[in-house]
């Protein structure tokens, strides 16, 4: 299995949710939905400290019912989303001083790493009273660790052709990529996807949570088997790698 640079960490917590731990042991949660998901573990619904929360768009299985606004609430940390989706946390009563709106393109200095806000394919909104407003856009994000090491989270998006630009200018070193399929890239897109992206460490995530997402790592393997060099890691939620 490959092997992290020393003092980094990645915690699958399910779906796509994902705890980043880096060398100055900073704690970076991307899309906490916690309490109401299914595949969260329990010691995971309380995520403990984190010292920045990272949105990539704010459907209900990224933020969770009420997850992102009471961990944002409690835990102080810097909050960083696109635009609208701040301007909506605010609107929720997160502190307007620990959020950090902004867009594709963008680049911000949070707990010690580099995080760039890249693009992605995909609807953003969210449900509240019972309806569905404008969030903005949706996003990906690569984290850029303070040893150079570089993670990208594909949030939900479809492939894309900026996944190359993605790939030339920021040159991500693993992706936590979605293979479900439906709502997302499915494993021929998310293959095409690592081709673009220049990847050769990655690890599927937003598939099997429900019946619809029924794409695999396996079907994922095959479809990527022309990368050579190429690992597929499969991490259960609770599961960590580093």
């Amino acid at each position: 299995m490959a092997e992290l640079p020393n003092g980094i960490k990645i915690t699958c917590v399910g779906h796509a949710t994902f705890i980043l731990e880096t060398p100055s042991n900073k704690r970076l949660i991307i899309d906490p939905w916690l309490k109401s998901s299914p595949v969260c573990p329990d010691e995971f619904k309380d995520p403990g400290h984190v010292d920045a929360i990272l949105v990539t768009h704010a459907h209900g299985d990224h933020i969770g019912d009420g997850d992102l606004v009471e961990l944002a609430k409690s835990s102080g940390a810097p909050t960083v989303a696109i635009n609208e989706t701040a301007m909506w946390l605010t609107s929720k009563g997160v502190d307007e001083s620990n959020l950090v709106p902004m867009n594709i393109g963008g680049t911000v200095d949070i707990a010690g790493c580099r995080v760039h806000m890249t693009a992605a394919v995909h609807s953003n909104s969210i449900e509240d009273g019972g309806k569905a407003i404008s969030a903005g856009v949706a996003a990906s994000f690569v984290v850029e660790f303070e040893n150079g090491y570089k993670i990208y989270h594909s949030g939900d998006t479809a492939v894309t052709a900026d996944m190359a630009l993605i790939g030339k200018l920021l040159e991500p070193d693993l992706g936590l990529l979605c293979i479900g399929d439906h709502f997302t890239m499915g494993p021929r897109s998310a293959a095409e996807a690592i081709r673009m992206l220049k990847l050769q460490t990655v690890i599927p995530m937003h598939y099997g949570t429900f019946p619809v997402l029924t794409g695999t790592p396996e079907q994922l393997r095959q479809e990527a088997k022309d990368i050579d060099g190429l690992e597929i890691i499969e991490l259960e939620p609770g599961q960590s790698l580093g």
